[in-house]
Order: structure tokens, then C-alpha cells, then sequence
């Protein structure tokens, strides 16, 4: 009796409890262990091990996605512009920065639309990139009006000896205005005063607030350093000259059929290039058009030390950074690499001293500065597709067509080489899905080195994406070159990294921003896009 009696116990126990534990063990919130940096009790850095959550599946798409966005903007002409933006925070509050904007063919200097695409690259702060979000594209814009209303406040002017020179020889030809804005050589020079004119007006925005007070003083008030801590315009004009941003651009002039890539930083630009084989099959060409200004980049470092004294010329650089500290050559703001010793102390005093914020103390080193430009680096190539309807636009089979272009952070380059970020896009236009092989990709959308290569201005670094397949399941195609960054379709090694939060991660991977840039023939009335992947 007591044997059939606990059968039915036992049965009930085996009911109930399998999904009691299965409860228990799903709804366990999961974690894993992380050596991170900590100051201990007595303020010196140490290295403990600490849990942190781990964030579900969902969890990470909805962190990829959030701040993933996808614009189409169809012109007259048939052509569907098609722009892709997304960022990933690893620093708090993020120190990347996007901006993007197009001057439509009755408002714009050339007569044809101008389209403006950029990322930008804090340090040290949010305060630099955040302002070039609202500031460069305009800045640029304005320089290319000058250029079509008044194209002689940038021809170079010789002086005397250039003077004497035209009374014996009969001077070069110089363009009519109405072809200024349609010369690469022009357009590059305004786009390298706009940055050159923006900067400037960040570093010495302090000055001039500096300069107003002190023509405000009375005789008996004269003190060459005033106390402006609560001045209402003294730490809007202080941080952003204190903190830096790299910065990228992409100009697209649809009327004379031109790209510019404007790149101030390590940020890069990529372009994607379809050729056509005359097998009936195809390969894609990947065209850097930038190079990663640090200094560790050999370009950069002989016109550094071409800049400063000879005896300067081994202080310069060191470890690939500015007197080891900051690793990007070109910036915007970098104060600290900018002003003179003296007006550091002197605009500390006056807007700093007593208040929470701190600027670093110049380096030792610091003797002749600046030591950062932001003059940017101009790469042009022709966009013989562009406009659709042009004439001249029909080529010969088979033919090389500019299709997309990459624009990203560091952040993303640590991670990815140029080939991957192309093949993974071509792969991506071309409609792929699920989980692919790298070695399938490479066989469904091979690459190979175009004009411009990559030249890698970082030291080796790490290599989060260890998985050999890529995930191709998002529909923002920024979001899939993100993902495919940090794990791919390695779904633990991408849940894990994403749940690192500041400032832990920063030592893990950086903020990223990127943006991709394609178009499509909007003439029949379903915009597809072209399919790209290898013929059969």
C-alpha cells in the first residue's frame, strides 16, 4: 500500500520539479568574470576580478540597434541616395559624433546637389566632436560659396619677386571663376581653409572672451588675469578647445561628378568598387582614401619633424605618440599640443582655477607649438556613374563602378581590415543572410587592393572578432559591419563584450561610429538594388 502510494508522489515530484529547475535556471540572471583596473585603499592602481551581468541575445540587438538609422532620399535625375548611420557607445557619455546634410541643386554653389557625410572623434571629451557635428558641414559650405562668388580670397597671390617676374614672362593662365568650384586642386583648398578656419576659431575663442573683459576694465580695476570662472560663455568656449576630435568627411558634387574625402585624424574611408570581369563575373576593388594620421604613419612623422627645430626631430614622436601622449597627429582642439606653456597657465587662471574642471599640464617637451594641425588630407576621384542620365556616363564592358563608401572611427578599424568592411557590405547589398563562412564570403564576393591601400597608422592591437563566420541578419548595414566587429556570429564573444560597461570597456574597444554611403538607379518605379554578388 505504502509502495503504490509513493509512486504517484514520486511522479508528481519528477512533474513539478523539471520545470521548477528549468525556471530557476533560465531566469538566473547570467554573469561572467572580468579583471578590470581599480585604485585600492590606499590610491594605488590594482587589478581585481569582478562579476558583471552578461546581456542576453536580445539585450545586444536592441544595444546594436538604438542608435542605427537609414535615410533614402530620391533627386531628380533618378538617383535614390541611400545613407546608413550607426554608433556604438564604449566611453560615457559617448565621444563620437555624425552629421550629415545635403545643399539641393537651387541652393548649392555648383549648380548640381553637394552631399555632405561625416563622423567625428572625440578624446579627451565630448565637447570638440559634438561642436564640429553642428559646425563643420556649414563651415565647409561656406567656403565653397566663396569660392564660386569670390574665388580670389583663395588663389595664392605671389609678392614682389612674383611681381617683377610676370613683367618678363607672361603669367599663367588662371581658370575663369565659373570653373573654381568644378578644379579638384580649389575645391581641396577651400575644404582645407574651412577646417584650418574652424579651428581656429575654437582656440582662440577663449582668448577673445579674455581679450573683451580686459577692454572692459577701468584704470583703478586693471588685472591682466581676471577671475571669469562664472563667466556665461568662459567653459562653452574653454572645453572645446581643451578636449580634441578627429574628423571625416565625404563630399559628393553631382554636378561635376566628383568626390572629395576629407580625413583630419585616424578615422578612414573606404569606397567600395564593382569591376566587371570578362568572364561575366566580378570583384571588388577596396580604395582607401585616407590614412591613419598618427605617429606611427611615416608620411606624417617626416612632415612633423620638417615642422619644428632639427633639434627637436627625435622628441617628437614617441612610442607613435606625441611626446608619448596623444597618438593622432591631426586634430581639432588638443589645446594642451597647441598653446604655448604661458597661455595654458594663463587661461587656466582665468577660467579654470576654482572650479572642478582641470587641464592636464603641458608636456616638458613642449617647446614650439602647435604640434597638431587640423589642415585635413583631400583625396578626390572621379564619379563617372554620376549622374545617372549624363551622356557620358555609358562605358565599355566591363566596367568599374564607385558603389559604396565606408566612413567609421577608429573604433571599427581596430577591429576590421578595409578588405573585411568591403566584403561584408558587398555582401550585405548583394542580399545575403544568416550565418556565412569567411571563407564563402571571400569565394561569393572576392576583393582585391585598389588605388589607395591601407596604411595602418596603429600599433598592433586586439583582435576581438576570432570567430571565422560572419553574421549577416541586421538590415542597417552600419549595425552588420558593428556586429561583425565584435563577434560576428560568434554569438557568447559579441554578448560578453557588449556587456562590459564604462568605463571598464574602453580597455576592450572603442567608441564606434560609421556611416555607408550607396545609390541606387531610382528611375524604374521599385528602386532594387543591383545585385553584386559572384556569377555562377
Amino acid at each position: 500500500m505504502l509502495r503504490r502510494a509513493w509512486k504517484p508522489i514520486a511522479g508528481a515530484t519528477v512533474v513539478i520539479g523539471v520545470p521548477t529547475y528549468a525556471y530557476l535556471r533560465y531566469s538566473k540572471p547570467e554573469t561572467f568574470d572580468l579583471s578590470v583596473r581599480e585604485r585600492g585603499p590606499d590610491g594605488k592602481p590594482t587589478r581585481v576580478t569582478r562579476p558583471f551581468p552578461l546581456l542576453s541575445k536580445e539585450q545586444v540587438d536592441v544595444r546594436l540597434s538604438e542608435h542605427a538609422q537609414s535615410v533614402s532620399t530620391r533627386r531628380p535625375g533618378g538617383i535614390v541616395w541611400k545613407q546608413s548611420t550607426a554608433f556604438l557607445p564604449s566611453n560615457s557619455p559617448v565621444e563620437d559624433a555624425n552629421a550629415s546634410a545635403i545643399v539641393e541643386e537651387e541652393a548649392s554653389p555648383t549648380g548640381g546637389d553637394l552631399l555632405f557625410f561625416a563622423v567625428m572623434d572625440g578624446h579627451g571629451g565630448h565637447q570638440t566632436s559634438r561642436l564640429l557635428s553642428k559646425t563643420l558641414i556649414p563651415a565647409v559650405t561656406l567656403e565653397l560659396f566663396t569660392l564660386k562668388e569670390a574665388p580670389s580670397v583663395l588663389v595664392p597671390k605671389g609678392g614682389f619677386l612674383s611681381s617683377l617676374k610676370s613683367l618678363i614672362w607672361p603669367p599663367a593662365a588662371v581658370p575663369p571663376a565659373a570653373s573654381f568650384d568644378a578644379d579638384p586642386k580649389y575645391v581641396s583648398l577651400a575644404i582645407q581653409t574651412a577646417f584650418a578656419n574652424l579651428d581656429s576659431e575654437i582656440m582662440n575663442a577663449p582668448l577673445r572672451i579674455l581679450a573683451e573683459a580686459l577692454s572692459k576694465q577701468t584704470p583703478a580695476e586693471k588685472n591682466p588675469t581676471p577671475d571669469l570662472s562664472q563667466h556665461p560663455m568662459g567653459l562653452a568656449a574653454m572645453l572645446p578647445a581643451m578636449s580634441g576630435s578627429c574628423a571625416l568627411m565625404a563630399l559628393f558634387d553631382t554636378a561635376h561628378r566628383n568626390l572629395y574625402v576629407a580625413c583630419t585624424g585616424d578615422s578612414r574611408a573606404v569606397a567600395g568598387v564593382w569591376e566587371e570581369t570578362e568572364d561575366g563575373k566580378g570583384i571588388w576593388r577596396v580604395d582607401v582614401l585616407s590614412e591613419d594620421q598618427t605617429g606611427r604613419n611615416p608620411n606624417e612623422l617626416r612632415r612633423m619633424q620638417s615642422e619644428h627645430p632639427p633639434e627637436e626631430a627625435n622628441d617628437i614622436i614617441s612610442r607613435g605618440r606625441i611626446f608619448g601622449g596623444l597618438e593622432v597627429v591631426r586634430a581639432f582642439g588638443d589645446a594642451r599640443y597647441k598653446w604655448s606653456k604661458e597661455v595654458q597657465a594663463l587661461l587656466f587662471k582665468v577660467f579654470l582655477e576654482g572650479t572642478e574642471e582641470r587641464m592636464r599640464a603641458p608636456s616638458p617637451l613642449l617647446r614650439t607649438p602647435p604640434y597638431v594641425t587640423p589642415r585635413p588630407v583631400i583625396t578626390h576621384r572621379k564619379l563617372h556613374n554620376l549622374p545617372l542620365n549624363s551622356p557620358d556616363t555609358v562605358s565599355p564592358k566591363p566596367q568599374s563602378t564607385l558603389r559604396f563608401i565606408i566612413l567609421a572611427t577608429d573604433g571599427l578599424w581596430d577591429e576590421l581590415t578595409s578588405e573585411e568592411a568591403v566584403a561584408l557590405v558587398g555582401g550585405h547589398l548583394a542580399g545575403l543572410k544568416g550565418v556565412v563562412t569567411k571563407q564563402q564570403l571571400a569565394e561569393k564576393g572576392p576583393t582585391r587592393d585598389g588605388e589607395g591601400k591601407t596604411l595602418d597608422g596603429k600599433a598592433a592591437g586586439r583582435d576581438t572578432n576570432t570567430s571565422d563566420k560572419w553574421a549577416f541578419v541586421d538590415d542597417n548595414v552600419s549595425t552588420h559591419l558593428i556586429r561583425n566587429a565584435f563577434g560576428g556570429a560568434d554569438e557568447y564573444a559579441l554578448r560578453r563584450l557588449l556587456s562590459i560597461p564604462a568605463p571598464y570597456s574602453r580597455s576592450r574597444r572603442d567608441d564606434v561610429t560609421c556611416t555607408v554611403v550607396y545609390w541606387e538607379d531610382g528611375r524604374e518605379e521599385e528602386a532594387s538594388v543591383t545585385s553584386f554578388s559572384k556569377k555562377s
